[in-house]
């Protein structure tokens, strides 16, 4: 049976000034291209293979055309303002713009062709932008009142709770962890489905897509069913992988612009509005 093959975007390290010395062996520190191994681990528990793409591949969106799904992933990075129309307004964190405009491309393209895409930490930002959306640059300084965003402790530890939109609170954690120091502004063509207890968007989804969801935290280092759920959703795309028609399809969505009430109906098909 072929297993779903998920796209994972990769952060990029630049090298060091200095070159290490072991032994009299000189080995100059050079670029990189890596992700956490914790992602790629959850994709191949959930019945994965992956294909890791590093920043700045110019034919990256054609790479959609071989793969089943896409993990857009987080990093240290922030999205050049210019992007979304806008000056810098405060602190921006190294911006690395041939990651940014690939994962932008990418990004677009799958929710505009149906490809499964989940959005990790800045995965989630990146789809907001890339459908239109704006960002919050800097929660420190233009959320006055807002909780701590970026967490002190291991990620590995949740550290602050959620409310979800209770068609998905199958598909979220009550505590989530929190690396982060922007956030959603303009959700684009995103529809908010959790939030922290500031109102910063911690889920959003695009509906009417198979699968598209991108969450404000690191899912890999928590308990839940986010990996899994993309891999169904990239086996329905490809007979025979990892289909599961018995299974129920993903919970439906309201639109809404911000914390609204959510009545918890739901609708027969995945992603779809009532």
């Amino acid at each position: 049976m072929a297993r779903p093959v998920v796209l994972v975007t990769t952060d990029h390290r630049a090298p060091r000034p200095e070159a290490s010395s072991s032994k009299g062996r000189v080995r100059p520190s050079r670029a990189e291209a890596y992700v956490y191994e914790r992602i790629v681990e959850r994709l191949r528990e959930a019945g994965a293979a992956v294909l890791l793409v590093p920043p700045g591949d110019p034919d990256a969106t054609a790479l959609l055309g071989l793969v089943d799904g896409l993990v857009v992933t987080g990093g240290a990075a922030d999205i050049d303002p210019r992007h979304y129309g806008q000056p810098i307004l405060g602190r921006l964190d190294g911006v690395d713009e041939a990651r940014a405009g690939m994962e932008l491309k990418l990004a677009a393209t799958a929710m505009e062709k149906g490809i499964p895409i989940l959005g990790i930490c800045g995965g989630l930002q990146v789809m907001a932008v890339a459908s239109g959306g704006t960002l919050i640059q800097d929660i420190g300084s233009l959320m006055p009142g807002a909780l701590e965003h970026e967490q002190p402790t291991d990620p590995a530890i949740p550290w602050h709770p959620i409310r979800s939109q209770s068609s998905w609170k199958e598909y979220f954690p009550e505590m989530v962890n929190s690396t982060h120091h922007q956030a959603i502004d303009r959700v684009g063509a995103l529809t908010p489905v959790a939030w922290a207890p500031d109102a910063v968007i911690e889920a959003a989804v695009v509906v009417g897509h198979p699968f598209a969801i991108g969450v404000q935290w690191h899912p890999e280092w928590l308990d839940g069913p986010l990996f899994s759920k993309l891999v169904e959703s990239c086996g329905r795309r490809r007979p025979g992988a990892l289909a599961s028609p018995e299974r129920p399809p993903p919970p439906s969505v309201r639109q809404h612009s911000g914390c609204g009430v959510d009545d918890g109906s739901k609708a027969s098909s995945p992603f779809q509005q009532d």
